[in-house]
């Protein structure tokens, strides 16, 4: 026998669709309250399948798997120490995966909290979204802006 050449340059994947977005702005929360997190600026949306604007989620239109990574920057405003702080990734507005971390005891103004979770998408209603919270004895914390709080997925090739 010989050996054949087989050309596969003709398959080609992609992890797309894929989004990537970050909070603008800080974003003020009301302490041991469940808030879903405005990533309101994106990075990169190859489907146009991410809402920053109005929903924060992100709707793929094609059916699979997605890894979904969360990054989320929760402060306790500066003054306040932060007594606890959570991170949780949301499809169709229930939880799949979730970060928390309790300090009570500790002296810990702000802290990042990293997730991440692989979701089956339908393809056609599934989304999700991203919530957090902050825990503090007084005043306001919030979600901090720029690098310290991204969102985003890709579909994984299967």
């Amino acid at each position: 026998g010989t050996l054949k050449r087989v050309d596969f340059s003709h398959l080609k994947s992609a992890n797309t669709p894929a989004f990537e977005a970050k909070i603008g702005s800080q974003q003020n929360v009301s302490s041991g309250t469940q808030t879903k997190v405005s990533f309101d600026t994106e990075i990169f949306d190859t489907a146009g399948a991410y809402d920053h604007s109005t929903n924060y989620r992100f709707t793929p239109q094609t059916a699979g798997k997605y890894y979904v990574y969360l990054n989320l920057g929760v402060n306790g405003n500066g003054t306040d120490k932060l007594l606890a702080a959570h991170a949780n990734i949301f499809k169709n507005g229930s939880v799949v995966n979730k970060h928390h971390s309790n300090y009570q005891n500790e002296s810990i103004y702000y802290d990042t909290q990293p997730i991440f979770a692989v979701v089956d998408m339908n393809g056609s209603t599934d989304y999700i979204e991203a919530y957090g919270e902050a825990l503090v004895n007084s005043g306001t914390p919030y979600f901090q802006p720029d690098e310290y709080s991204i969102f985003g997925a890709y579909k994984i090739i299967e």
